[in-house]
């Protein structure tokens, strides 16, 4: 039975707001109505059911919005890729799914390998504040990014702007590739992206091992890899159990 103190501490409004990002297609995404569905909804209504409190999803079309409503107050905590630089604000749970980042050229470039992407005169299209622009921009050390208003605009961008290279999860830039032909991704990855639950570190450490002890429940009673089969995710896996 939830207790009064941790209803307190993870949703001091008396309603639980789960910030939601739509723009990355492994976790959410719109139902046919427009409403939004997808695995970190369902953890978001495990986490409310828990709790015996109702749930409210702040919903944004990018990772960036995202974050920035739970750093805002806006939200009580958000689904996010960890980076070490949202972890300056924001405390993040063990991983719960395990996301490939990829790359993606035109079928007729020279570029093979991941390795051969960080070269002088490559242009990186990545979206805006998203796991991929945080890593790629502390880590690309002669290539140039370049940035895409959101995630799911990545290749559109990337075409029209005539770039060398677009980055993003696996699944979202291979079904573009389908869609617009003409495209192949690198074998592998670059990256691999460690989704977590996350909120305010004034939030307090308590908060934080709430959270935390949920999701490694929810990672060890099947509740993660049910909602992942049920919305016929693939190319994602469930994190192990206690994974940093």
């Amino acid at each position: 039975m939830p207790t009064p103190s941790l209803q307190q501490l993870l949703a001091p409004t008396g309603r639980l707001r789960a910030s939601i990002n739509v723009g990355n297609p492994i976790l959410a995404g719109r139902d046919a109505s427009g409403a939004p569905a997808g695995v970190s909804i369902d953890l978001a209504r495990a986490l409310a059911h828990k709790l015996g409190l109702e749930l409210d999803l702040v919903v944004w079309e990018t990772a960036a919005d995202s974050v920035k409503a739970v750093e805002a107050g806006q939200a009580d905590f958000g689904f996010f890729a960890i980076d070490p630089k949202r972890a300056e604000h924001i405390a993040f749970t063990p991983p719960y799914v395990l996301i490939e980042g990829s790359y993606l050229v035109k079928q007729d470039s020279p570029l093979q390998r991941n390795e051969e992407v960080d070269r002088p005169g490559h242009r990186v299209t990545v979206g805006q504040g998203s796991a991929y622009d945080l890593y790629l921009s502390r880590t690309l050390a002669h290539a140039t990014i370049e940035r895409a208003p959101s995630s799911p605009a990545v290749v559109a961008h990337f075409l029209a702007q005539g770039h060398e290279v677009a980055a993003g999860v696996r699944q979202q830039i291979e079904a573009e590739a389908a869609r617009v032909g003409g495209l192949r991704l690198l074998p592998g990855h670059f990256m691999l992206i460690r989704q977590a639950l996350g909120l305010l570190r004034s939030r307090g450490e308590a908060a934080a091992q709430a959270l935390a002890d949920f999701i490694e429940q929810a990672k060890a009673d099947g509740t993660v890899a049910q909602a992942l089969a049920r919305h016929g995710i693939e190319g994602a896996s469930v994190a192990p159990a206690d994974a940093g």
